[in-house]
């Protein structure tokens, strides 16, 4: 866990197509729910990319920066279609 209630996202094993998973609930962390950390509509946390877990009982903020790391092409989860 990062400060205030970030989570650090985990990339998921195994899967064919790169998935992140939140690391507070371990759901799947949605690909229309993972943006890029810029400007002044988003979080203020040191992180490039976040993504918001939409699990009902979760909604944390998880920072993808180290999962999107060990994605060979991480341009690529952005270009997939949920």
């Amino acid at each position: 866990m990062t400060d205030n209630n970030h989570y650090t996202a985990i990339l998921a094993q195994g899967s064919a197509v790169p998935t992140l998973l939140c690391g507070h609930c371990h759901s799947i962390l949605s690909r229309a729910r993972i943006f890029r950390n810029q400007g002044d509509a988003h979080q203020a946390i040191e992180c490039n990319t976040i993504g918001l877990c939409s699990a009902d009982d979760c909604g944390a903020v998880n920072c993808c920066d180290e999962a999107l790391a060990q994605v060979e092409n991480p341009e690529r989860l952005f270009d997939i279609a949920s």
